[in-house]
């Protein structure tokens, strides 16, 4: 095995170096809140961090297992690329496949983050049109709130190869599954009213923004007994968040961040490709020289670069495991907080909570008082940079549109994260913000473009 302080291993299987073994877990001790504050020491102290879904936090522990790694290369490239590179990524691939229960390890591919695993999964999308395997006009589904870059990915590669896009309306507030899936249900139809076939599901497993957890089974069940060719679950919030057993989820493509909620460096993902002949021409959107070795070869080498951020997923495990159950403990201790957060944010404010808790993950909306006259997204914006710069607290505002007929609609949610290095302080200074706003008499109008 090759690790940034030990010795190499170079006995290969099918090309790739074989994983260690599994069996030899190092015991831990529980980590301790001095110990937790000390791992995220780097964190500028003076702003209220509210916002670990968007762009995740990596302990100082997993820093440095990532900088010996770049030393390592810097050190000796020839020899890292020669030995080091291959046995570390398959490694970081094998401690993925045993956290999301996939049969192999050929399964899971390590890339850049979710956006990218889109492009490889729907690239494809693009080749079948122009090779005459889909028909124009063929019909790709996604959720009307899927992430931005992966509407654009939508755009790009099916939109321009002749397909037609499909959005889910979801509601939001949104107060049950069924809710859901009854819309889902409604724009498979809708899809396939034509006659043309859906060719390819995207399901988000938790929505960004606004952020609600969707019942990704039951989507999948319905897919299939629908014939929907392909299934892609965007997860880019997933592993680390919400359970992840992607036999059990049932889907042909599942992608997560490890930056988000698994405390890997900016950036790693994973793209979980379920066993069939029929996926075996996926490949990554960069071609290197590794092209046509299989998808998890591929994107292990795409020239030069630092892989470090992706070698670093066994210090991620690690340093999970220092937390009493694991990453488990960790997402339902992250859960509860958030919850009450919200409901006390919404109490101290007058709303309410955008779903149920259990629709929630790490993340939950929070409704902001009306009065602060949220007209349209550029006033989020704004209404953010207000309080980053002046009140120190770091947190993404969503704008919904009221329905006609409204009567002092909630128009502006507030996404709040909690992570193991928040504290209580964070989310009262953003409520003590607000009420100041409130006191004050501030509207979002007032805020200069």
């Amino acid at each position: 095995m090759a690790s940034p302080d030990g010795k190499h291993c170079r006995s290969q299987t099918n090309g790739e170096a074989k994983p260690p073994d599994s069996k030899k877990q190092k015991i831990t001790e529980l980590i301790t809140d001095d110990e937790i504050m000390s791992e995220f020491s780097h964190h500028d102290a003076s702003v209220a961090r509210i916002n670990n879904g968007s762009f995740g936090a990596c302990p100082q522990s997993v820093i440095s297992a990532q900088q010996r790694w770049q030393l390592r290369f810097l050190r000796q490239p020839d020899s890292f690329y020669f030995n080091d590179l291959k046995p570390g990524i398959l490694e970081s691939r094998e401690a993925i496949r045993s956290l999301i229960s996939a049969d192999d390890v050929s399964e899971v591919s390590i890339v850049d983050n979710a956006t990218t695993a889109a492009a490889i999964v729907l690239q494809q999308m693009t080749w079948a049109f122009a090779e005459g395997r889909f028909e124009k006009g063929d019909v790709a589904v996604m959720l009307h709130y899927a992430y931005g870059a992966v509407k654009k990915s939508m755009e790009a590669y099916v939109t321009r190869a002749g397909g037609r896009v499909f959005e889910v309306q979801l509601p939001f507030p949104v107060s049950s599954n069924e809710e859901i899936i009854t819309e889902f249900k409604l724009a498979l139809e809708r899809g396939k009213v034509k006659g043309q076939r859906i060719r390819l599901a995207v399901i988000d497993h938790v929505t960004s923004m606004p952020s609600v957890v969707i019942p990704v089974k039951e989507l999948v069940k319905i897919c299939r007994e629908e014939g929907v060719d392909q299934v892609f679950v965007d997860a880019a919030h997933g592993i680390g968040c919400v359970d992840v057993d992607v036999k059990e989820i049932g889907a042909d493509f599942y992608t997560s961040n490890l930056h988000k909620w698994f405390f890997c460096p900016p950036s790693a993902a994973f793209l979980y490709c379920r066993k069939s002949a029929k996926f075996s021409d996926l490949h990554h959107p960069v071609v290197s020289h590794e092209y046509g070795n299989g998808l998890a070869i591929e994107s292990a080498w795409i020239g030069t670069r630092d892989y470090s951020s992706q070698l670093v997923v066994p210090s991620a495990v690690e340093f999970v495991n220092r937390f009493k159950g694991g990453i488990e403990g960790i997402k339902k201790r992250n859960h509860e907080v958030v919850v009450r957060m919200g409901e006390m944010l919404a109490e101290s404010w007058g709303t309410s909570l955008g779903c149920p808790p259990d629709m929630c993950s790490s993340m939950i909306m929070v409704g902001l008082p009306s009065c602060l006259r949220i007209t349209c997204e550029r006033d989020t914006l704004k209404l953010r940079a207000h309080l980053r710069e002046c009140y120190r607290v770091e947190v993404p505002i969503y704008y919904r549109s009221p329905k006609e007929g409204e009567i002092d609609p909630i128009t502006g949610y507030a996404r709040i994260s909690h992570q193991v290095y928040n504290k209580l302080e964070d989310y009262e200074r953003f409520r003590d913000a607000i009420n100041k706003l409130v006191s004050d008499k501030f509207t979002c109008p007032s805020l200069s473009a």
